[in-house]
């Protein structure tokens, strides 16, 4: 349930960029790793079989960070004139960068006779809500290091947790040589990581 990739020559915003084995100061024949998607589970019962797919890499169309919480589906549709259609299931958007803020995506019926649903979102932009600029990440963490603040901050046993996990899918990774690269830089990844979600019935966020 992990796919990695590393990118090769490409393009972004219309501009052709290098691929990873390129750039300045990398080995022309690097194995090292710039995306990876997995998917997993969280062992306790509040979670249990709750899939959690998560994505991150380099020179991907869009630099963004979100998080993206889908509510299961009704097991039933409300109204028998959308048995057929089927209902698109109800999201919450947490935008984390660059543009932080929370979007509810749900289903609204359109005016009007019949029953159609179309999907709508009801946005907060931090930003516009308060009109200031707002600090960068590493700025918010370096004042409060320098405050004694370590609310915001990744608790020891996290950290823990975290590289154990890492540790068991590079030990895994280590048994076989993957063919580098295999993205393009202005993709979303590898082909394999839209595969990883297709088998669930489901696909990535583009926006």
């Amino acid at each position: 349930h992990v796919v990695r990739g590393q990118y090769g020559r490409g393009y972004i915003e219309g501009q052709e960029v290098p691929g990873y084995r390129e750039e300045q100061g990398v080995d022309p024949n690097s194995m090292t790793e710039t995306f990876i998607a997995a998917k997993l589970f969280v062992d306790n019962w509040r979670w249990a079989d709750t899939p959690i797919y998560i994505r991150a890499g380099k020179r991907l169309a869009r630099r963004e960070t979100t998080i993206a919480i889908e509510f299961k589906r009704a097991p039933h549709p409300p109204f028998e004139e959308l048995a057929a259609e089927g209902l698109r299931p109800n999201v919450l958007l947490i935008h984390i960068q660059p543009d932080e803020g929370v979007s509810l995506a749900i289903g609204a019926k359109v005016p009007g006779q019949g029953m159609q649903i179309r999907t709508v979102h009801m946005d907060f932009l931090y930003g516009g809500a308060f009109r200031t600029d707002l600090p960068e990440a590493y700025e918010r963490l370096l004042v409060d290091c320098m405050r004694g603040d370590a609310s915001l901050f990744t608790r020891e046993d996290e950290v823990i947790e975290q590289w154990q996990l890492v540790d068991a899918i590079v030990a895994f990774w280590r048994r076989d040589r993957p063919s580098f690269p295999n993205y393009a830089a202005g993709a979303w990844g590898p082909p394999s990581s839209d595969e990883l979600l297709r088998r669930d019935g489901r696909a990535w966020r583009r926006h």
